[in-house]
């Protein structure tokens, strides 16, 4: 057997509220370049479901830039490091470059794809200026007297540069090596927050929380006029240019995106985000690009949700929105199908959406989501339940993906959820086993010291993790429909082998087998077997699934019950055989931060998995026998 990357679904870029994020498109105006997380991905604009990520930096990364040849991209992160690498694979650095001692807020090519600046926030200094393939210094960076949020650099000789700041200035510089010139203080009245030169370079201007948009004249730095006075009422995040340099696109607080004639400074396009009559700070437009080389006309947006809105001149809604997750995902369930053509994920921000597998796509589930990290699906007869961090149960209709009016209320923290085949849903929680009908608290089940600790019901069997003993616990529903509240009743006895508290559960398709991980990332994987007199016994099959050394976060079988696949917090996806206990096949490190679910996915043949990367990823098992 082997694993192989097939697809990567990517993250949704980082927002962050009242900051700009800085989006790059590469000259053809084909791939789509943004940090999220600790790494960044690289996209295609055309088709979303094909990307590239890059994961050579260890902190959080804040902003990434393609070169203006395609070739490489640059990327920076909180820990004021910049790395350069090819953007073709997202796998070989040219270099890693240390500029300043804080957060990198924004990176800039000059037009020969050889010197980049640098600025965000340091203690030393706010930028600096550095060739891209050694990291010589060729000019610095001052002027500022606060973080610097944005730069650009004139794309044709002589070459010049602009730095804006928190101090409400815009420094000029000349180059190379670039070096102060001129000062522009006085003209914005809040934090300056973008700026861009025009393609030609004969235009300069810059944004800012003022709502103020300023030109300036490309070569001399000196302040020409001040366009669309009013028109923006909240603050303006990003500005881009169109190849022409006669437009440009602004984004701002206010949920709009405004397409501008430079020489008429008037506005020709707006496109509002959300409702009409409210304010929706989901929707605030904090980053935009106009990508070139396009006969289309396209321009990207990027909304606080992390939401990728596809903007066409003339077309007064988006003509299209990639939506995903921009925070760690921390469950993840495969639909009721049992086909493994959709997925549902929950992130820590309590984000639900739902992925079609063979098209790449997310859809943001509609209604009231959970309010903290979600913490598990389950999914049973066109519906999906999930539970989070807000003690809450919440269902969504799986073909609408509309979460259902009722929710249910927990009694303490859940550990995980299971749903059966009658309707039932089994929630594991600090205090023992809920169970729910239609939402509705149906009977609880006591389960001993420590709770529940996780969870998996296949027909009528429910397997408990009990937390006082590191064990297994086998129960058995009561048959629909009987008299009393539908209680479990124990089936046999417990499965007492591990070592540690039991973190994941699964039964295969048919509950003849079970597979339970622990925190010290450990699997056994049991037969289930009927005794003499009707009980129901846990045979171990083996306890030889030993390679993860993080917590086991989620198990799941093949169809056939002869394989399972498993993630954990070492990073590391594997699938294991029942035949061939040891003939186990690993990804390694396929998601930066952890890997917090595995779903058996395209009948069988794929693996999914999700982890803190916030991304989604789809692995090729070869060889299963």
């Amino acid at each position: 057997m082997s694993l192989t990357i097939e697809k990567i679904l990517a993250a949704s870029p980082v927002t962050t509220r009242g900051q700009p994020t800085q989006l790059s498109t590469d000259p053809k105006g084909e791939r789509l370049a943004y940090a999220s997380g600790k790494s960044v991905f690289v996209r295609s604009i055309d088709d979303p479901s094909n990307s590239k990520q890059y994961t050579g930096h260890t902190a959080q990364t804040t902003v990434a830039r393609f070169s203006p040849s395609g070739f490489y991209v640059a990327s920076g992160d909180v820990s004021g490091t910049v790395r350069v690498w090819d953007s073709t694979e997202a796998v070989n650095t040219k270099g890693e470059y240390s500029i300043i001692s804080g957060r990198i807020n924004d990176i800039a090519w000059d037009g020969d794809s050889q010197r980049i600046i640098a600025v965000g926030d340091g203690r030393e200094r706010f930028g600096h200026c550095i060739t891209a393939d050694s990291g010589n210094s060729v000019g610095e960076i001052s002027g500022h007297s606060k973080v610097i949020n944005a730069v650009a650099i004139r794309p044709l000789r002589p070459l010049r540069a602009a730095t804006v700041s928190d101090d409400m200035a815009l420094c000029f510089l000349h180059g190379a090596p670039f070096k102060f010139n001129s000062k522009s203080s006085g003209i914005h009245k809040g934090f300056v927050l973008g700026t861009a030169f025009s393609p030609d370079g004969n235009t300069l201007v810059t944004v800012g929380a003022d709502k103020r948009i300023q030109l300036y004249d490309g070569k001399t730095g000196e302040p020409t006029r001040s366009i669309g006075e009013g028109e923006h009422t909240g603050s303006i995040f990003a500005v881009s240019w169109a190849s022409d340099s006669k437009r440009f696109v602004t984004a701002s607080a206010d949920q709009t995106v405004k397409l501008w004639d430079v020489e008429a400074g008037k506005v020709t396009q707006t496109w509002k985000f959300g409702e009409d009559a409210g304010v929706s700070v989901q929707d605030q437009q904090v980053g935009v690009v106009w990508p070139h080389g396009r006969r289309d006309g396209l321009i990207i947006s990027l909304s606080l949700s992390g939401d990728l809105n596809y903007l066409v001149e003339g077309s007064p809604k988006p003509t299209r929105v990639v939506q995903g997750h921009n925070k760690s995902i921390t469950a993840l369930g495969a639909g009721s199908d049992g086909k493994g053509q959709t997925l549902w994920t929950g992130s820590f921000d309590g984000r639900v959406c739902r992925w079609d597998v063979a098209a790449g796509a997310a859809a943001a589930t509609d209604g009231q989501s959970h309010t903290n990290q979600v913490t598990q699906f389950a999914t049973s007869a066109g519906r999906a339940f999930s539970v989070g961090w807000d003690d809450t149960l919440r269902i969504v209709d799986e073909p609408a993906n509309t979460f259902a009016g009722a929710s249910a209320k927990l009694s303490a923290q859940p550990r995980g959820v299971a749903a059966a085949a009658d309707g039932r849903v089994y929630v594991a929680t600090a205090a023992g086993v809920e169970i729910f009908v239609e939402g509705r608290l149906a009977g609880t089940v006591d389960v001993g010291g420590g709770g529940a600790t996780a969870i998996a019901a296949r027909g009528s069997l429910v397997a408990v993790g009990a937390g006082d003993a590191n064990a297994v616990r086998l129960y058995r529903a009561a048959a629909a429909g009987s008299s009393g509240s539908p209680a479990l009743t124990p089936a046999g006895d417990a499965a007492t082998g591990s070592t540690a508290p039991i973190s994941a559960l699964a039964f295969s398709a048919d509950a003849a087998r079970l597979a339970a991980g622990n925190a010290a990332g450990k699997i056994y994987a049991y037969r289930t077997t009927t005794a003499a007199g009707g009980a129901q016994q846990l045979e171990l099959v083996t306890d030889r699934w030993s390679a993860h050394t993080g917590r086991v976060t989620s198990l799941a079988w093949d169809a056939a019950g002869a394989h399972a696949a498993s993630g954990a917090l070492d990073t590391h996806v594997f699938v294991w055989s029942v035949a061939r206990p040891g003939a186990r096949v690993r990804a390694p490190n396929a998601h930066k931060d952890g890997v917090h679910g595995v779903a058996w996915v395209a009948d069988g043949t794929r693996v999914a998995s999700a982890g803190g990367d916030a991304a989604v990823k789809v692995w090729k098992v070869e060889g299963l026998q």
